[in-house]
């Protein structure tokens, strides 16, 4: 049997971004790729990201945590999962622990990222900072300047998408400029060949964004090993940051996913702050069987 058969998780929203969390504190207990792809399947435990708690690694840390995708791969950072993840620890009644002043600092394959809470249902987070040179990326081959690199969507002489920012928050991320709605793309077609294009090594997560004010952005996200999405905060931070060094806005902006709006803000000392809601939608457990087969 599965040592998560029997779980309690909590299925949030962070600005509509389906998140689990999973509490495997105090145990050796890990969550190997089949499992996660089982969780994702069953509609109770659906999700865009699965959060799962660890002990504490590195010092004056409250948790480690490791982000699954649906298809089993894992991130290095979930903006709108690290959210839910501060409201499971501070006010779940079974993950609480006790934290001074609605502060956490959490732990994840990407680093460390600070959490402090600003309203009974909404969080900010520090995202760290962004890496910007293209083996940080990383990108398959050099490019000095990766406030726009070499790629495009459609016919050479007029394509439908071209000229991207590359950003890591974490994870990679491409952001596609266009004037349009972001909505008249079909970034359910474009968005997996795009991920998967040989310029990313380690996949990338791509965004369509559309810059509507100085401080505002409209944005649609297809997530690495997730897909279309309603909300993506690491892309969010990725899309402020990408216009900004463009000097299309300054160095904050609402960005408005389909799932809500995200705030982001790109401090002076290089660190991105994002701020959003969560949202509990329910809990519940692991049946035994939906591990059958899991590898």
């Amino acid at each position: 049997m599965s040592a998560l058969a029997h779980r309690r998780f909590l299925k949030m929203h962070g600005a509509g971004n389906a998140i689990v969390v999973l509490d495997l504190r105090g145990s050796t207990a890990s969550v190997r790729p089949g499992e996660a792809r089982a969780i994702a399947r069953d509609p109770g435990s659906s999700f865009d990201q699965l959060m799962v708690l660890h002990d504490p690694v590195s010092p004056g840390t409250d948790a480690f945590v490791r982000i699954y995708n649906t298809d089993g791969s894992e991130s290095g950072a979930c903006g709108n999962g690290t959210r839910c993840v501060a409201y499971a620890m501070l006010d779940d009644p079974a993950m609480a622990r006790p934290a001074e002043g609605g502060r956490l600092t959490l732990e994840t394959a990407a680093g460390l990222l600070g959490v402090r809470r600003i309203s009974e249902r909404a969080f900010t987070v520090d995202m760290g900072r962004p890496r910007l040179a293209w083996d940080e990326i990383p990108l398959s081959e050099p490019f000095p300047d990766t406030r726009r690199i070499e790629l495009q969507v459609g016919p050479i002489d007029d394509p439908i998408l071209h000229s991207p920012g590359v950003v890591n928050m974490g994870n990679p991320h491409a952001v596609f400029f266009v004037e349009a709605d972001p909505d008249s793309y079909d970034l359910a077609r474009i968005g997996p060949m795009l991920e998967n294009h040989p310029r990313f090594p380690e996949r990338a997560n791509i965004s369509i964004a559309q810059v509507t004010g100085y401080e505002a952005i409209t944005l649609r996200v297809w997530e690495r090993g997730a897909g279309l999405t309603l909300a993506c905060g690491t892309a969010a931070c990725a899309a402020v940051v990408a216009a900004s060094r463009l000097r299309m806005i300054g160095r904050q902006a609402s960005v408005t996913l389909p799932g809500g709006d995200l705030f982001v803000e790109w401090r002076a000392d290089d660190h991105v702050l994002m701020t959003g809601p969560v949202a509990l939608v329910a809990e519940g457990t692991l049946a035994p069987e939906l591990f059958a087969g899991a590898a």
